[in-house]
């Protein structure tokens, strides 16, 4: 019988199982079109023991995706799977939503198991890049399962012997970087040649006040996938007994960011109600790249807020950035449906959807 694990991340596991000297396979989603659930670059680890995690289309076609990968664990040789509404089988492994749904599937490759084609060095030093949250695509070539690592500030290339495919490669690099989107390379018919995979860096959420709503939403964050630190110098109220499991940082806010560094894949949310740390936190988080900027408080702490940014010397434009009120208007009360209010605007956001830039409360 497969065992699905609790929740964890299909990267990370592929190591830990490939250390572990288990054949394993990753499948990777290359291209969707239509309703296709998972987006390119949605991942699944597959372990000849039967644990898998992760997804490619959030149910659908898992099975028969399996069922190939314990072949390619088996031959070493990747395949490239295509899934839709036009299937034989449509209603058993395809996409009933409609879509169109491509994965592809290949085995890792260690000393016990040489016949993969991707190697677990590489992805020790992907999931070393990820830790250090520094940006990383993972390039496959379809054909042969090849994969290499590109970078942001990797210099562009000169003359190739190979009519341009590598200057194209790197255009279609430069492009993955700009979009955060994973992209295909194709030749001038349209067939798939590489396939470039932005490995996502964890999103990280920096909430800043130990209080009640943290308490909710810290962990609520957690699960949807953040990286969560609790930036709070009282001691008496970041402690390990009310925030388990949570990074706490004690320093003052503005301190505890600049050591810890923050990225466009970073979100932070104030709850403090009090000036002298909420102040410092947005004058950092407004000079810095996040990619979401909360401040808990009424309209009337809102307006406060601004007079003093302004003061200050921030623009409208700058200030805008903020989203207070925080949260969606949802007509939250209570701890746990203002945690929730917030934490589904900062996805939304995240996400580029509409309730990111309209919340309802003006």
């Amino acid at each position: 019988m497969t065992k699905i694990s609790s929740l964890q991340d299909p990267l990370d596991l592929l190591i830990d199982w490939a250390r572990a000297g288990q054949p394993c396979a990753m499948a990777t989603v290359t291209s969707t079109w239509g309703s296709s659930p998972r987006p390119a670059g949605s991942m699944m680890a597959v372990c000849a023991n039967g644990r898998i995690e992760g997804s490619v289309s959030g149910g659908c076609v898992e099975g028969a995706v399996i069922e190939e990968a314990r072949t390619v664990m088996d031959t070493g040789r990747p395949v490239a799977l295509s899934y839709g509404v036009s299937s034989d089988e449509a209603w058993a492994v395809g996409l009933a939503c409609g879509g169109l749904l491509d994965v592809y599937v290949t085995a890792i490759r260690t000393p016990g198991h040489p016949q993969g084609t991707l190697d677990l060095e590489l992805l020790e030093t992907v999931a070393a890049k990820r830790h250090a949250r520094v940006p990383v695509i993972m390039a496959t070539e379809l054909a042969t399962g090849r994969t290499r690592l590109l970078y942001r500030d990797a210099a562009p290339p000169g003359p190739q012997p190979d009519n341009g495919l590598e200057t194209k490669l790197h255009a279609r690099a430069a492009e993955v970087f700009a979009t955060g989107r994973s992209l295909r390379l194709e030749d001038d018919t349209g067939q798939a040649l590489w396939f470039l995979h932005l490995v996502p860096m964890q999103p990280r959420l920096l909430v800043v006040g130990a209080v009640h709503i943290a308490q909710v939403l810290a962990p609520m964050a957690q699960t949807t996938g953040f990286d969560v630190t609790v930036v709070d110098p009282r001691t008496q109220l970041a402690t390990a007994e009310r925030f388990p499991g949570i990074t706490l940082h004690t320093d003052w806010p503005d301190e505890a960011m600049a050591q810890m560094g923050v990225d466009n894949q970073t979100a932070i949310v104030t709850l403090t109600h009090d000036a002298k740390l909420d102040d410092p936190t947005l004058h950092y988080a407004l000079g810095s790249d996040a990619f979401y900027i909360g401040a808990l408080g009424s309209r009337k702490t809102q307006a406060s807020r601004v007079k003093r940014l302004g003061d200050a010397g921030f623009t409208p434009a700058q200030i805008a950035r903020i989203h207070g009120p925080v949260g969606l208007a949802i007509g939250a009360v209570g701890a746990a449906e203002i945690a929730l209010s917030i934490l589904a605007e900062i996805v939304a956001v995240r996400h580029d959807r509409p309730l990111g830039r309209v919340s309802g409360w003006a």
